[in-house]
């Protein structure tokens, strides 16, 4: 048998060798669309954007095309990224260890945070290993009436369950200092006595006890383990803004995620909730300085992976989104919010990226969540310097068939986790049967698939302008507390907020519809979403449309499917009201 340590470097070096010859044949592509006719300004411009943009597309296809050979092929995908999982215990024994479950929240609604964790609860005791958990609300909630509020809405939660196995706590800070990651470390030095792990969940976080219990054994079958992350996908929306985006997510993550963790091994990412921690590690290693400049950091959890990498721990993806799920963004404006806290986390990296002691994956960890964003104005200036191009006559010589090569290429390289996501579920008709169906998924999939071609260079534009203004001092970078509410987008709003997005695609479209027609037709995929931003925003948050793709099943997921068919539950039991034990602040 091949020695781990060697089976992880020729993991590593082949799909470093795949992501070259991805990278290879669109840099090929670009050259045979570009060069005929000889070379202008722009188009040494455009090849030289591209030459920065394309790794990130390299990535983008090599990590799913792995992950979707390894879904098909192998008769175990998940114990072939987790070896604990196949050395994990079967279902229905106790655990051992003892999990604290840990819900940070900041002004949240506790009407919509607390019956998710009532269902946790319940199927932790009904599977007969509740003693072995506790539940704790961590609050940095700083307005004392919210905090009132907050309080009592945990108490009369608690109360409902008092007798019950599990206890209920709730501790709140003076401030929040180091935001979400300061809470938790506090909650680790001050009350994690006696529990062995963690289970940190946003405020928005849903998991099933079958999924939490899974994370658990293999947390026992493995003592070198310090994360284990599952996949997270989006819980069942009305709204078609997020019902839309985590239809395409879901799909993608899973054949990303199972490609990454195969030559990732011990060394992946942690992305801050719905995920399982080894408290005694975790708090030796993972409390976090200032940045040299005195900000704290702000996208702490793959910060956090990297120093368990450093230490020898192991840090393991378990990609598997059943049991797991999060609220998605009701809406474009509180998206491109949410990109916007991640873009500035991100960026803080390049200040981590030379820090000394991290391992070489860890300090390529960081440097893709930078890369993530960073490619951003790179493809917006890609689409301005074609345009130019265009309409200077310089592209005059290129073969349609090259370009229309180039461009399929760019855009299959782009959306490869998606379309492989897709393909698997097609391919496996008892996947595809929890979605309703091949054809009720294959609806869902083009709805899914037509909206990120519009909204996706929205977001890229939108990212560029954010990354521009934080380059130049012109925004603050900080975690605000979010809106979680469905509600619709006035017009007017939209506007406001999208208007240069807008306005850029407009300008370019006219650009290319009076150089041709043929150019216009070229461009048409990439400009239509701005020209369109304004009314998608508005159409996408509308309640009739949205009521309108769930009447008709459009994007359903296999969660809101099952709660279609599922008996109604007691309204006691819908809101929590029969579980628990009595609340302690602490």
């Amino acid at each position: 048998m091949i020695p781990a340590a060697e089976a992880i470097r020729a993991r590593r070096a082949a799909f470093l060798l795949l992501v070259l010859a991805v990278l290879a044949g669109l840099v090929a592509l670009a050259v045979a669309a570009l060069a005929p006719g000889g070379w202008s300004a722009a188009e040494v411009a455009i090849l030289l954007c591209y030459l920065g943009a394309a790794p990130w597309s390299a990535l983008s296809t090599a990590n799913p095309l792995i992950g979707f050979a390894i879904r098909m092929g192998s008769r175990d995908p998940l114990g072939a990224v987790l070896p604990a999982l196949r050395a994990a215990r079967p279902p229905g024994g106790v655990p051992r260890l003892s999990t604290a479950i840990a819900v940070c929240v900041r002004n949240e609604d506790m009407a919509a945070v607390l019956p998710p964790l009532a269902r946790l609860l319940d199927g932790l005791e009904a599977a007969g290993a509740g003693h072995r958990f506790a539940l704790w609300i961590l609050s940095d909630t700083l307005d004392p009436a919210l905090a009132a509020a907050e309080e009592a809405a945990v108490r009369r939660f608690a109360e409902a369950r008092a007798g019950r196995p599990v206890p209920v706590r709730y501790r709140r800070r003076a401030d929040n200092a180091g935001f979400k990651a300061g809470n938790l470390m506090d909650f680790l030095d001050r009350h994690a006595a006696g529990h062995d792990l963690l289970l940190p969940l946003d405020a928005d976080s849903e998991m099933s006890a079958a999924a939490v219990l899974r994370l658990v054994a293999c947390m026992e079958a493995d003592p070198a383990l310090a994360i284990v992350q599952p996949l997270i996908a989006g819980r069942p929306a009305r709204a078609a803004f997020p019902r839309l985006f985590q239809f395409n997510m879901r799909q993608g993550m899973r054949s990303w995620a199972t490609g990454q963790a195969w030559w990732q091994g011990d060394e992946g990412p942690y992305w801050g909730h719905n995920a399982i921690l080894r408290i005694e590690p975790f708090r030796r290693h993972c409390r976090l300085e200032t940045l040299p400049d005195g900000r704290p950091i702000l996208s702490h959890d793959q910060v956090e992976a990297t120093r368990l990498h450093a230490a020898g721990w192991k840090v393991r993806v378990l990609p598997d989104d059943t049991g797991s799920l999060e609220a998605n963004p009701p809406a474009m404006p509180e998206f491109l919010a949410r990109d916007r806290r991640w873009a500035a986390g991100n960026m803080q990296y390049l200040a981590l990226l030379r820090q000394p002691g991290l391992t070489a994956m860890a300090r390529w960890q960081l440097a893709q969540a930078i890369l993530l964003f960073a490619a951003a104005p790179l493809w917006c200036l890609i689409l301005v310097l074609a345009v130019a191009n265009a309409a200077s006559g310089g592209g005059e010589g290129t073969p349609p068939g090259a370009l229309a090569a180039f461009l399929l290429a760019s855009w299959g390289a782009y959306y490869a986790a998606e379309l492989t996501g897709h393909a698997e579920v097609l391919l496996k008709p008892a996947l595809a049967a929890r979605y309703g169906g091949r054809g009720r998924f294959a609806l869902g999939a083009a709805a899914a698939m037509l909206f990120a071609l519009l909204f996706q260079p929205v977001r890229l534009v939108h990212q560029a302008r954010f990354l521009l203004r934080l380059a130049t001092g012109g925004t603050r970078a900080g975690w605000a507390p979010q809106n979680r509410a469905e509600r619709g987008v006035a017009w007017g709003d939209a506007a406001r907020m999208l208007w240069p997005e807008t306005a850029l695609g407009l300008a370019l479209t006219a650009a290319l519809a009076a150089t041709s027609w043929s150019a216009l037709l070229f461009g048409l995929p990439f400009l239509a979403g701005l020209v369109l931003a304004i009314p998608l925003c508005v159409l996408t948050a509308a309640p009739g449309f949205s009521a309108l793709l769930a009447r008709h099943g459009v994007a359903a997921t296999p969660e809101e499917l099952a709660a279609r068919s599922a008996p109604e539950r007691p309204p006691g039991a819908a809101r929590g009201e029969a579980a628990g034990a009595p609340a302690s602040p602490a």
